[in-house]
């Protein structure tokens, strides 16, 4: 077996991804579906990373090491933290799905 020495080989990340706003909105709406808190924490902060931590930080009015800690995958950001995040991001939260009678 042959080894190409100009394959580099690196870890997959989601920011390359969800740099395009509309796909960031799809993998937020699906992540928001499934209900989990850090993961939407998590989703968020890739998100965030992937448009610039340290601009969106003064956008949401905080400092660039809270956001990364507040959206971490160990992080709880509050809903304050969470909302001004995503108007910063040039998102909204909205709807409430009705998933079972009460």
């Amino acid at each position: 077996m042959t080894v190409n020495p100009d394959h580099v080989s690196r870890p997959y990340d989601i920011a390359e991804l969800v740099a395009d706003p509309e796909v960031a909105r799809a993998f937020l709406d699906e992540i928001v579906a499934d209900g989990d808190p850090h993961e939407i924490a998590e989703a968020i902060g890739m998100v965030a990373r992937a448009q610039g931590m340290t601009k969106l930080a003064g956008e949401a009015g905080m400092s660039r090491e809270s956001l990364y800690r507040a959206l971490s995958a160990n992080g709880n950001p509050t809903l304050s933290t969470l909302l001004a995040v995503l108007k910063a991001l040039g998102f909204k939260l909205s709807g409430v799905e009705r998933i079972s009678p009460a």
